[in-house]
């Protein structure tokens, strides 16, 4: 992983965080939160891709996969993890 694909994952990330605490109101941790849940998730998937099962792939596919990691870690805490504000 290099640094391009490190600030695309960190980008993606709080964006993906973001728009998550925007278009699901309820259930969040509110914009701290949903930042660093993005960024845990855009991480996670990412390191998984880059290291485990596609080393040699672009930095598009490393960011629709950072993408994808943080909208189910997002998705998966507003479903399982439901917080009450």
């Amino acid at each position: 992983m290099n640094l391009e694909m490190f600030g695309a994952m960190i980008l993606i990330g709080l964006l993906t965080g973001w728009l998550a605490g925007f278009v699901m109101k309820d259930g969040g941790y509110g914009l701290i939160g949903d930042f660093a849940l993005g960024l845990v998730g855009s991480s996670t998937a990412s390191a998984i891709w880059a290291l485990g099962v596609a080393p040699y792939t672009g930095n598009l596919a490393t960011a629709a996969v950072a993408l994808l990691g943080a909208v189910i870690l997002i998705v998966a805490q507003r479903k399982v993890w439901y917080v009450h504000a």
